[in-house]
């Protein structure tokens, strides 16, 4: 009896520290994939940063540079809105807000 209620609570664990965060990331993901608009400047998983010119059905076409190059992506090529220069100040502010 002790070790069924062993391994339901490893399962507990399991599930609350290691599959509910990791399902809760993609939904956030998914979430930002859809609500990306003409303008925005993203970056993909390689790296690449760019500023969004048409949005196709399952395709980003973002230009990238002063010389105008459009490459086309894969929505779930796209790891963030925005720089990463960006992304640090925003965290930096919110650690701020929250020190005080």
């Amino acid at each position: 009896m002790s070790s069924v209620l062993m391994i339901l609570i490893m399962i507990a664990v399991f599930y609350f520290l290691l599959i509910r965060p990791e399902s809760k990331k993609k939904k956030e993901a998914a979430a930002m994939r859809a609500s990306l608009k003409v303008g925005d400047q993203i970056t993909t998983i390689g790296g690449i940063v760019g500023t969004i010119c048409a949005i196709k059905e399952e395709t980003i076409v973002m230009e990238t540079g002063a010389d105008r190059v459009r490459i086309e992506f894969t929505k779930w090529a796209i790891s963030s809105k925005g720089t990463q220069a960006e992304q640090d100040v925003t965290a930096q502010e919110k650690k701020d807000k929250k020190d005080k």
